[in-house]
């Protein structure tokens, strides 16, 4: 794969497959996946995103309607049908997704006689895998066997934490399942690095929590923290990564610097599998005040590339456009309503 004319992150000699897991919900695994890729490819390298989770926040998330597209995952892995028939077009130019579909929830049952069922991503991307710098594979919220579909086809690993107490007391299971998935279907899955999300500043049992993990996986752990931001949150129903939404956010900012860590770090460098004995458990906040995690200042990044929009945005649907409509749903609240930092 050749370096972009005029892009200053390197691409990967080779395709780079990344699988997005956490078996909690809700700790960012899907913002994670289509803001590094958005980025990414903003920045000059062909990137697939497949998603792996029935709810297809992420298939969304880029602007595809699931409900209009001719081959999805479900199709992939239960009927036979080819990858390469799956790929879909993004809004954004390098960006491309295989999106998915809610009849994926019962491809766990389906795929228990089949011979091989824990390699059947793994064969379905052969063929493909080559024409993209990064295939990132957002995985669902659970252990099961499409988990372990996309650990058994990926090289690398990035694990999403939100920076609260729940968030802790699942991963170590899901880092003894990465190890059993080394040991018995991918000897070549490396743990990329974790990603704190939703880091609220404000807050002692995030700072702590965020202390805790970073003490606990020394070096895996990005420099910066997402933080919680309203923009990331609007960007999905405006079918755009942060990167085209709002690039200047806060959030936006965090999973740039991530993408570019991620860039600059090659595979042959990174470790096996972590191997833990125990735990890491957040305790209740000391009385002590405790270290806040320092305000990342982008000074040292490169300017941002010119993002190539392969579409006009469209607007959120109002109750005048609705009358032609039946896909239409009033907002749940009012753009004065919101709360947070709309950063």
């Amino acid at each position: 794969m050749t370096q972009p004319e005029n892009s200053p992150w390197p691409t990967p000699t080779a395709s780079r497959l990344i699988a997005v897991a956490n078996q909690k919900g809700g700790v960012g695994k899907s913002t994670t996946a289509v803001s590094l890729a958005g980025w990414l490819a903003i920045e000059g390298a062909r990137v697939l995103v497949v998603d792996l989770d029935p709810q297809a926040n992420a298939t969304t998330g880029m602007g595809v309607d699931p409900r209009r597209v001719s081959t999805n995952i479900y199709q992939i892995l239960v009927e036979g049908a080819l990858m390469e028939d799956g790929i879909e077009p993004t809004g954004l130019k390098n960006l491309y997704c295989v999106p998915s579909t809610i009849d994926l929830a019962g491809a766990e049952i389906e795929l228990v006689p089949a011979f091989s069922r824990e390699l059947k991503l793994q064969k379905a991307l052969e063929g493909v895998e080559g024409e993209f710098d990064y295939v990132f594979i957002d995985c669902p919220p659970s252990l099961g066997l499409l988990t372990i579909n996309a650990l058994a086809a990926a090289g690398e690993i990035l694990v999403p934490i939100q920076c609260e107490y729940y968030a802790l007391e699942g991963l170590g299971q899901l880092l003894r399942n990465i190890n059993l998935v080394t040991s018995s279907l991918n000897p070549e899955l490396r743990l990329t690095g974790i990603v704190l999300t939703m880091f609220d500043p404000r807050t002692k049992l995030s700072s702590q929590v965020a202390q805790e993990v970073r003490g606990h996986f020394p070096g895996k752990v990005f420099s910066v923290s997402v933080p919680r931001s309203v923009r990331l949150s609007e960007a999905p129903s405006f079918g755009q990564p942060i990167a085209l939404y709002d690039p200047n956010s806060k959030g936006a900012v965090a999973y740039r610097q991530i993408a570019y860590e991620m860039a600059h770090q090659p595979p042959a460098a990174m470790g096996s599998a972590v191997n833990i004995e125990s735990v890491p458990i957040a305790s209740p906040p000391a009385a002590e005040s405790l270290a806040r995690e320092v305000a990342f200042e982008p000074n040292d990044l490169p300017p941002i590339q010119q993002p190539v929009v392969t579409y006009q945005p469209v607007e959120p649907m109002n109750e005048e456009s609705a009358a032609t409509s039946e896909d239409w749903t009033p907002p749940a609240t009012a753009p004065d309503e919101r709360e947070g930092d709309r950063s």
